[in-house]
């Protein structure tokens, strides 16, 4: 089983039922299952602060959100995580691909990576980093303790975890 298959059955085991993606490549896999699962509303997103409003609405309307995004728009997504996610102790679980470490071939995406995980310490949001194939077991324990803690948390998923650029 493919770890894209094995984030969705992770997110169907959870109960979420609200998943906005916003488009990325080393995502597109875990983007086609989420599409055609049929326990999981998939909306996709043009940007990943619009698909946070998305996710508050959704848990506002009494649904489990998650958030499938890309790294290099998390700096546009500090005032939704601030004013609205946090603020409001809403759950939101974030799978993020990390793009920009070794073996990236897109200088821009290195940049970003230099300043992901302390961007996220300043939030104060729980972070984990998935770097091998195997660390997906956790998935189910991170996915339960943000539903119980209210709060967001980011799954950091590198090229490694995806089996390379």
């Amino acid at each position: 089983m493919s770890v894209s298959n094995d984030i969705v059955q992770s997110l169907v085991r959870n109960k979420v039922e609200f998943v906005t993606t916003v488009p990325c490549k080393q995502l597109a896999g875990v983007i086609d299952i989420v599409e055609n699962e049929a326990s999981i509303m998939h909306v996709p997103s043009n940007k990943e602060d619009e698909g946070m409003g998305l996710c508050a609405g959704a848990y506002m309307g009494g649904k489990r959100p998650c958030i499938i995004m890309q790294n290099t728009a998390l700096g546009v997504t500090f005032n939704t995580l601030s004013s609205l996610t946090q603020f409001y102790n809403m759950p939101l679980p974030m799978i993020i691909s990390y793009r920009g470490e070794i073996g990236e071939k897109v200088a821009i995406q290195v940049e970003m990576a230099k300043h992901t995980k302390a961007l996220l310490n300043e939030l104060k949001i729980q972070t984990y980093h998935f770097h091998e194939p195997e660390d997906i077991k956790d998935l189910d324990s991170i996915l339960n303790h943000t539903y119980m803690s209210r709060k967001p948390t980011a799954i950091l998923t590198d090229s490694n975890f995806w089996g390379g650029y």
